[in-house]
């Protein structure tokens, strides 16, 4: 049996984005809920993706829903991460509390708001845990808190499930994120053995899927590796400016008019034959990783030509 990847935006909402039971599952699963809190039912909300960053347009994939009690749930899955991330999370969850209610109605009809984003890569190295939950305490007294949003981050490649055996829905659901991709040919027992798992093992098999689906899915992998080298760039474009500004502030300030006249002239060059090579460079780079010559010329602007030319 051939499966695919729960991680890609076809199979994310396949499996939690049309089955109440599993999302729910998920939920309970990682959220910071006690007995009482658990989710019993669960109701879909239209999905909302918002690009604040054209680099990351197609690497989030997120599902909406709320219980019966009006408690708001937001799962997303963040296939790159930027550090940007944590305001859009904290404003996209600001934003669904204060839609809850509209002009003249009380405050006390607002419900929490949940935000659990699942990511796809590191970014608290320095910390140990895989696991960081946000909410509003008070500095010295922790049991007073402020209910409203509730803001959960899960580094994904920090997993590993050995170490957390005592939460077990928690672990389950984490290895099916982690473990099940296009090498799986055999599903571990374990995942197995759980029915809201393996159902959600079962809508990932390949045979579930059209033709049409598959080729929108090999896509969306195109894609965010396109996104990523293209964020790579950007980040090393951003460092190498901010070397060269450096070194450009410590020069002479006084400058005759003349060689600035041809400075400027020189660097708007400069700049534009850079800009250039670099399109070129990235474009060379997707092209070795077997990238589509559509895609990489939407993405860098080169034409068919000039990319089988690299």
């Amino acid at each position: 049996m051939k499966y695919l990847n729960p991680k890609a935006d076809l199979t994310f909402k396949r499996v939690f984005g049309e089955h109440p039971d599993l999302v729910m599952s998920l939920l309970n699963a990682l959220l910071p809920l006690t007995a009482e809190q658990e989710i019993t039912e669960i109701e879909y909300l239209p999905s909302e993706m918002v690009p604040d960053n054209p680099l990351r347009k197609n690497s989030i994939v997120d599902v909406r829903c709320k219980d019966r009690n009006g408690r708001q749930f937001i799962v997303e899955m963040q296939m790159i991460w930027s550090p940007e991330f944590r305001q859009r999370v904290l404003f996209n969850a600001s934003k669904a509390y204060v839609r809850q209610i509209g002009v003249g109605e009380q405050y006390e009809l607002l419900q929490p708001v949940y935000s659990l984003n699942l990511v796809n890569e590191i970014f608290e190295p320095d910390l140990e845990g895989y696991y960081h939950y946000y909410r509003m305490v008070h500095e010295e007294n922790s049991d007073k808190i402020i209910e409203g949003l509730q803001l959960i981050f899960v580094e994904l490649p920090k997993f590993t499930a050995q170490n957390y055996s005592e939460k077990k829905m928690l672990v389950l659901w984490l290895r099916y994120l982690t473990e099940i991709d296009e090498n799986t040919r055999q599903v571990p027992a374990e995942l197995l053995a759980n029915p809201e798992v393996k159902k959600a093992v079962t809508a990932l098999e390949e045979s579930a899927f059209s033709e049409a689906e598959l080729l929108g899915y090999e896509k969306f992998w195109d894609i965010i590796s396109v996104e990523k080298t293209l964020y790579n760039s950007a980040e090393r474009k951003g460092l190498a400016a901010g070397m060269a500004a450096g070194m450009a502030a410590g020069f002479e300030k006084g400058k005759a008019q003349g060689k600035a006249e041809g400075k400027a002239e020189g660097k708007a060059e400069g700049k534009a034959e850079g800009k250039a090579e670099e399109q070129r460079f990235i474009a060379a780079n997707l092209k070795k990783q077997g990238i589509a010559f559509e895609i990489i010329s939407q993405c860098t602007g080169l034409s068919l030509e000039d990319i089988a030319a690299l």
